[in-house]
């Protein structure tokens, strides 16, 4: 059985795959777990400074496995408690958290499908770039369930208002990739085999930031987008300058600055 979840690292990049293709990359346990092993690694981690997630075959993801959660509940005895329900719940949920909280920046590369819990996975990256295939929806709302799963509820209104936010919640119509665009919900529109390519400015500016600044600031975006005021996140960037300008990063990017070349940072 090949993996379902491919890294490839290559000069502090992490490229991660999500590798089942002919389920449209659909979150089994196994893509769970792997998700769930991978990005609580990186807290950690010191040698990824960017990752690129992205999809193999047709779609970026399409969401839970349907079709495997229901061959495998029907391979039971009785149907799963409230108890067993809501670990196996909180186990995807678990993903986006980590996402959230680890130190790189993510970039999701998005084609295809990018449903329910797939949304959920590229709502929960930093920077998105959209394949001109792309479309995307809340599918819980059409499964029966509730339209806010795995933190949509929480980054869609951030991304794109309380509408339209509302409209693909409580509807669960896809949007398709030049709206996604229109509503900031991508930074950019590109044609599906030009992603990666468009995807390299992004690392390339990434990677020539200070390792520490970078991390930082991710840190202190996430916690400026709750701040309960601008005190709070004028606090924290005054810490995080305070850190970066005791490091010797600032050094050398000053005097990379002075000397009009490129800083060369020590990885750590």
């Amino acid at each position: 059985m090949p993996q379902a979840l491919l890294i490839e690292h290559t000069d502090g990049v992490d490229w991660v795959t999500l590798n089942r293709p002919d389920s449209l990359n659909a979150l089994n346990p196994e893509l769970i777990d792997a998700l769930n092993v991978y990005f609580g690694q990186l807290q950690r981690n010191r040698d990824t400074r960017v990752v690129v997630l992205k999809g193999a075959g047709r779609a970026f993801c399409a969401g839970l496995d349907l079709k495997d959660a229901m061959e495998r509940r029907g391979t039971q005895q009785e149907p799963p408690g409230v108890t067993e329900s809501l670990d196996s719940q909180r186990r995807i949920a678990d993903i986006v958290m980590l996402m959230r909280r680890c130190p790189q920046p993510i970039i999701a590369l998005v084609h295809g499908a990018a449903a329910g819990g797939g949304f959920a996975l590229a709502l929960a990256s930093d920077i998105r770039i959209a394949g001109r295939s792309a479309r995307m929806n809340c599918a819980f709302i059409k499964l029966g369930l509730g339209g806010c799963d795995i933190g949509t509820s929480y980054f869609l209104p951030r991304l794109v208002g309380v509408s339209v936010a509302s409209e693909l919640i409580l509807t669960g119509r896809f949007i398709e990739s030049e709206r996604a665009l229109m509503t900031g919900l991508v930074s950019e529109l590109v044609e599906d085999d030009q992603l990666a390519t468009a995807a390299q400015p992004y690392v390339d500016a990434m990677l020539a930031a200070s390792p520490i600044g970078l991390r930082l600031s991710k840190e202190c975006l996430n916690m400026a987008v709750d701040a309960g005021s601008i005190e709070q996140v004028i606090a924290m960037e005054d810490r995080n300058q305070v850190l970066c300008s005791r490091s010797e990063d600032f050094g050398e990017g000053i005097s990379a600055f002075l000397q009009k070349r490129k800083p060369v940072y020590r990885r750590r």
